[in-house]
């Protein structure tokens, strides 16, 4: 058949019910992007984009990744939507799941649709109505004879059988020349019973409203995005089996539910509306970033502790109110002590523009109105503007993130395998270069040193400061912080590692300090001998 059939056919082009809107749209929602049947077993894929488990691509062994040691980063594919705006290209098959609720939804479109209840006496009989479509793939005009009476039910039944594909274009329906319009009427009950059934299945098992900005978790289970931010602030356990999630605390770079939040954008546009309106309003005005109180003191870092001994009126009256509103979060930033401007820096500020947001974990108030405080790191931000409010300042921030776990990957291997391939010169003995190490070897450079600095009595590594701050952590993306809490180097030199938003740049920066502090203590040593001598 010619394209020009589409239009030159005497029947008649029939427009879909305004409910419905049109029909394979609705069925769209549920098929595997590849197979183009309703999805069965779909895997959430770490771009947001989801297929069939049996529809997963081919996967092959990764190479030059050391980073973060996990069960199944070791094997890879290529994602069907690789270069476009919806994916990187690249996925790793530890970072693909089950998707729970997406097994559930297509599921009801299932019940609904291909029931015993939705199948008439006649559905072996030809009513007359067709489907056409132009196919993407094959590049031609293809028809299809519908059997059942409503077009939900038929265009599902092609689907399952894999004839409809899911990027169909140009798609055009046609009735016979009379219509006695029952199918628009099955369609107008079927569309009803999947909005509630579906319904049935949208509520976010945290806030209990209409999930908002669905995201799925490594486990398979869908929340709102807001939700699982909140989860995050206080647990690592899926609030629903839970089990681990092993998700990072900042969910900007982690993708949303392509196929759930397509699904509830068309059967519930209005109840999203109002639910974006009301988390709008209950948001103004109470967002901490907007008015963050800072201590101007010293260094501090994500995950790690830090001791302070507070004693000026304006920071007693800070604490007092940072504890007596409940929400115990201050910032904490660093004294500009060469009046430097950097860029993005602040003009005139007394402070670094990047800092902690720390949580605080003990307080304690002594008779003349001093007090202790333990805090604890929580996360980053970087100052946009700042104001003094009854003697101390308070700021307006934005988060510091790091790179997504797929660029971290990408940018080791990118590294590592441009190193390995620049030959060295002939009886070179030197160290080999950071960029060239896997992020493991940046990371057991550094604990090596440790080791030997332990062996020699060390005084910065006296057990009072092993007991404040914890044994020598194993985990690559914590071990910085702690390294830069007890380093033995200025403050100016550890703000490099607050500003790094990689877990492989951290580690080259504690990889470089080791270096430097073995060579300094070396000639130390060197230069005793020789003045004993």
């Amino acid at each position: 058949m010619e394209s020009s059939d589409i239009s030159s056919s005497e029947e008649h082009e029939h427009a879909p019910s305004d409910t419905t809107d049109e029909p394979h749209l609705v069925i769209r929602l549920i098929q595997c992007h590849h197979c183009a049947r309703p999805l069965r077993t779909p895997l959430r894929l770490p771009c947001g984009n989801t297929v069939c488990r049996e529809c997963l691509p081919p996967v092959r062994q990764r190479t030059g990744i050391t980073y973060p040691v996990a069960e199944g980063r070791e094997q890879g594919f290529t994602c069907y939507w690789e270069g476009t705006d919806r994916c990187v290209g690249e996925h790793c098959v530890g970072d693909c799941g089950v998707d729970v609720l997406l097994g559930k939804l297509a599921g009801v479109f299932g019940g609904v649709l291909a029931g015993p209840d939705n199948i008439s006496q006649d559905v072996s009989n030809d009513d007359g109505r067709s489907l056409l479509w132009r196919s993407s793939e094959k590049g031609r005009v293809e028809i299809a004879h519908l059997k059942r009476r409503g077009w939900l039910e038929g265009i599902y039944a092609l689907a399952l059988e894999g004839r409809l594909p899911s990027d169909a274009s140009e798609v055009v329906y046609k009735d016979p020349q009379i219509a006695d319009g029952h199918a628009e009427s099955r369609d107008l009950v079927h569309y009803q019973a999947l909005r509630d059934s579906l319904r049935a299945e949208l509520d976010c098992q945290v806030c209990y409203a209409l999930i908002l900005d669905p995201m799925t978790t490594p486990c398979g289970h869908t929340f709102c995005q807001k939700c699982v931010a909140r989860v995050l602030d206080h647990t690592d356990l899926c609030p629903i089996c839970r089990r681990k999630l092993g998700m990072p605390t900042s969910l900007k770079e982690e993708p949303m539910n392509r196929a759930v939040a397509h699904l509830i954008d068309q059967f519930f546009p209005e109840q999203v509306a109002t639910r974006r309106e009301t988390v709008a309003q209950d948001e103004m005005g109470t967002d901490l970033d907007k008015n963050l109180p800072l201590f101007v003191c010293t260094l501090s870092f994500p995950t790690m502790p830090t001791f302070l001994h507070v004693f000026e009126a304006r920071y007693r009256l800070m604490i007092r109110r940072v504890v007596e509103n409940g929400n115990g979060k201050f910032g904490m930033v660093m004294v500009n002590r060469r009046s430097r401007t950097q860029p993005g820096q602040l003009e005139n500020a007394p402070f670094m523009q990047y800092g902690t947001l720390l949580m605080i974990e003990r307080y304690e108030l002594l008779p003349d109105g001093r007090s202790l405080v333990v805090a604890t790191g929580i996360s980053r931000f970087k100052i946009l503007d700042s104001s003094m409010l009854d003697g101390y300042h308070v700021a307006k921030t934005e988060r510091v993130d790091d790179i997504s776990l797929a660029e971290e990957e990408r940018l080791e291997s990118m590294e590592t395998s441009a190193e390995s391939t620049e030959p060295l010169p002939e009886g070179n003995t030197a160290e080999p270069s950071l960029d060239s190490m896997s992020t493991q070897q940046l990371l057991l450079t550094a604990r090596e040193f440790l080791t030997n600095q332990r062996r020699s009595g060390a005084p910065w590594l006296h057990p009072r400061v092993m007991l404040a701050y914890g044994p020598i952590p194993t985990d690559a993306s914590r071990f910085p912080w702690w390294f830069a809490s007890i380093m033995p180097i200025s403050e100016e030199e550890k703000y490099r590692i607050l500003t790094a938003t990689s877990v492989r740049e951290r580690l080259k920066i504690s990889a470089r300090w080791a270096r430097q502090l073995e060579a300094r203590d070396w000639w130390v040593h060197a230069l005793s001998s020789i003045l004993a001598s």
